[in-house]
């Protein structure tokens, strides 16, 4: 992540030009977040998004945060929900950039130094790992993104940190009680469960140039009782099926009934390896379904799950522990979010 180092700016006055531009208002918890909704980042001036003990925190450092999750929202969302989705992305970010802010000043506070071999392994490793050990074409990529080695090893060195003393405020290994983690066991059952599978091949017409609906379905009941009398599916769906999985016999691998359509999953499960279901229309187009085998439903036990259910409950712990210690540094650092 990059963070632009930029003098501070005066609150006041850029309430008033965000105003101006037209910047979404937001609540924010501490004060006010303005939030650039519909303007191109382009356009969009940098401005102060928060004050962390007298350290600015820039709407450009948000931006750079947000870029790719705003993208991956506009690829789902569009008008009034998008801009809300915009809005909560963009606060979120303030706050892992104070909590960010904060925990590099508690650092700095306590004296901590960071042994300087830590950042310069890793840049040794990403040169090596991503160009062939080439420094100079590391410092060309670097350059095309605006950023010189000096200003990466920085970022580079807080990520370290951050990491780092996230990891210390566990103070010491969390133990889960068994009765908690069989709890959360059978909360979370279907996680530790496999679904019945079927290994199903499908004969499907689709073009008008098969007939009508009813049509359809006849020719697929002569199919059926061809098959019955012998015939190999794989071999008539490779010769009638209009589905792209005609190639390969209609075979479409191991499925569960349920990632079908209902009328199509209802099918799947009754049948038993071997058998061949009757002619389903569903539109204008008419299926035929043929069971290779099938897998029965699989529920891990609790003692087969224990490892994986403890290692998340673990990890819950120690979410929870950091967070409580970041609360810790809030409550007593100056935080304004504008």
């Amino acid at each position: 992540m990059i963070f632009p180092i930029l003098r501070p700016v005066f609150p006041s006055i850029y309430r008033v030009l965000l105003t101006t531009l037209g910047f979404g208002c937001i609540s924010a918890g501490v004060g006010v977040a303005f939030i650039p909704v519909n303007a191109p980042a382009q356009e969009v001036l940098d401005g102060l998004a928060a004050v962390v003990n007298n350290q600015p925190i820039t709407f450009s450092q948000v931006r750079e945060l947000v870029a790719s999750r705003e993208r991956a929202a506009s690829e789902q969302l569009q008008g009034k929900d998008l801009g809300e989705k915009i809005k909560q992305i963009r606060l979120e970010a303030i706050n892992e950039l104070v909590d960010r802010q904060l925990i590099l000043q508690h650092f700095k506070e306590k004296g901590y130094q960071l042994p300087p071999y830590l950042i310069e392994d890793r840049i040794t490793t990403i040169i090596r790992d991503e160009h062939g050990g080439d420094r100079a074409a590391f410092a060309r990529k670097l350059a095309s993104f605006g950023l010189t080695i000096e200003r990466f090893r920085k970022e580079e060195m807080d990520k370290i940190i951050v990491q780092s003393m996230r990891q210390q405020a566990v103070k010491a290994t969390p133990v889960v009680p068994v009765e908690k983690m069989k709890a959360f066991y059978h909360d979370h059952i279907s996680e530790f469960s496999t679904e019945e599978q079927i290994q199903l091949r499908m004969i499907i017409l689709r073009s008008n140039d098969k007939g009508t609906p009813e049509q359809k379905q006849k020719f697929l009941e002569e199919l059926r009782q061809r098959v019955g009398g012998g015939a190999k599916f794989a071999d008539l769906a490779k010769l009638y099926s209009e589905d792209n999985t005609a190639e390969v016999g209609g075979d479409w691998g191991w499925v569960q009934a349920g990632t079908l359509n209902e009328t199509l999953s209802k099918a799947a499960a009754s049948l038993k390896p071997g058998q061949t279901s009757k002619p389903i229309t569903l539109g204008t187009s008419a299926y035929l379904l043929y069971c290779e085998a099938k897998k029965p439903r699989i529920v891990q036990s609790f003692d087969e799950s224990r490892d994986t259910v403890e290692k998340v409950m673990l990890g819950q712990e120690r979410q929870k522990a950091q967070e409580e210690w970041v609360s810790k540094l809030r409550k007593k650092a100056y935080i304004k979010i504008f």
